[in-house]
C-alpha cells in the first residue's frame, strides 16, 4: 500500500515507493490559496519561484500553456477540456516537477485527475512509476489519463453529430440550428485548448536536465504527442462535419423559406386581379355598370372571379410553378 497522508483539507500527499530506496512524493493540491503556497515555500530544498506559486493560486486562468525550467525543478501549466453545463470549458493544472517530486495544483474541476490520484492512493502496484520510480514517469501517466479523457469528449461530439443529422432530415431545422451552434462552439473550444499541447510535450522531450532524463522518457512522451496529433485530426474532421451539417441545414431552411415565399407569392398574384375586379364592381356608378340590375349578379361576378383565378392557377401549373 502506498504511504498516504492528508496534510490539510486541500493538500494530499502520496509517497510511491519503487525499487530500492527510490521514492516519489506526489502533492495533490486542490483550490490552492495562501496556506497552500506557504506550505510549498517551506520546502526550501526546491526553492520554488514565488511568481510561479502566485500564478498557481491566481483565480484568473492562464492564457496559454507554458513550460519553464529552473535549476531544481520544472514549472508546467496545461489546460484540458471538460464538460460543464453542456459546454466545453478549459480546466487548468499547474505542475512542479523535480527529482522524486510531483506537485499538482488545480481547482478540483478535473474528475479524471482525482480518480487517478484515488486509484494510486488505494493501490500503486498498477502504476508504471512503481516499476520506474521517476516523477517524470508519474507525470506521463497523469498526462496520459487527462489526454485520453479527450477521446471521451470527441465520442460525445460524434454522437451529437449523428443526432443532429437525424434532426435535420426530420425537418426540425430550428432545433438543428441551435444544436449545430452549440456543437461548433464545443469543438472550437477543444481545438483551442489542445492546440499547444504538442509543442509543450516536444519541449519536454528536448529538455536536457537531470530532472527529466530524455533517453527513457522520449518513448512515452512521443506517444502522448501522437495522441495530441490524433485528437487534433479528429477535431478537424468533426469541425468539417459540423460545417457540412450547417450548410445542409441552411440549404433546407432556405428551401423551406422559398416554398413559403412561393406560396405567398402565388396567393398574392391570384388575389390581385380578384381585388381589381371587386374594386371595379364596388364603384358607385349607377349607369353603365354591368350586372347591377341583373338577377343573381353576385353569383355572376363570383363566377367571373373564380374563372380568372382558375386561369391563373392553370398557367402556374403549366409553368410548373406550383
Amino acid at each position: 500500500m502506498p504511504n498516504y497522508k492528508k496534510v490539510s483539507n486541500n493538500i494530499q500527499q502520496l509517497i510511491i515507493s519503487g525499487a530500492g530506496d527510490k521514492k516519489i512524493k506526489w502533492l495533490n493540491i486542490a483550490n490552492p490559496g495562501k496556506d497552500e503556497l506557504s506550505f510549498l515555500r517551506k520546502i526550501k530544498i526546491y526553492d520554488f519561484d514565488f511568481k510561479q506559486l502566485r500564478a498557481s493560486s491566481a483565480k484568473i486562468m492562464a492564457q496559454r500553456p507554458m513550460l519553464e525550467q529552473r535549476d531544481k525543478y520544472f514549472f508546467l501549466i496545461l489546460q484540458f477540456p471538460v464538460f460543464k453545463g453542456g459546454e466545453v470549458v478549459p480546466a487548468e493544472v499547474d505542475f512542479f516537477i523535480s527529482h522524486g517530486l510531483l506537485v499538482t495544483l488545480h481547482v478540483n474541476d478535473l474528475p479524471v485527475l482525482s480518480e487517478f490520484f484515488n486509484t494510486a492512493k488505494k493501490d500503486d502496484l498498477t502504476l508504471l512509476a512503481k516499476k520506474m520510480p521517476s516523477s517524470a514517469i508519474l507525470l506521463y501517466e497523469l498526462l496520459s489519463k487527462l489526454i485520453f479523457h479527450c477521446y471521451d469528449l470527441m465520442d460525445k461530439n460524434s454522437s451529437k453529430i449523428d443526432e443532429i443529422e437525424k434532426i435535420i432530415f426530420s425537418n426540425q431545422q430550428k432545433k438543428a440550428a441551435s444544436s449545430i451552434l452549440e456543437l461548433r462552439r464545443n469543438i472550437i473550444a477543444i481545438r483551442r485548448i489542445m492546440q499547444n499541447h504538442k509543442n509543450i510535450l516536444k519541449k519536454i522531450t528536448q529538455t536536457k536536465s537531470k530532472v527529466i532524463s530524455s533517453a527513457k522518457l522520449n518513448h512515452y512522451y512521443f506517444e502522448l504527442i501522437d495522441h495530441t496529433k490524433r485528437i487534433w485530426e479528429l477535431s478537424e474532421n468533426q469541425k468539417e462535419a459540423v460545417e457540412a451539417l450547417y450548410d445542409t441545414n441552411q440549404s433546407m431552411l432556405n428551401y423551406n423559406i422559398n416554398n413559403v415565399m412561393k406560396t405567398l407569392t402565388i396567393f398574392s398574384v391570384v388575389m390581385y386581379p380578384l381585388s381589381v375586379i371587386a374594386s371595379l364592381f364596388g364603384m358607385n356608378a349607377e349607369s353603365g355598370m354591368p350586372f347591377i340590375n341583373t338577377p343573381n349578379s353576385f353569383w355572376i361576378i363570383f363566377a367571373i372571379m373564380g374563372f380568372c383565378a382558375s386561369i391563373l392557377l392553370l398557367i402556374f401549373a403549366k409553368k410548373k410553378w406550383l
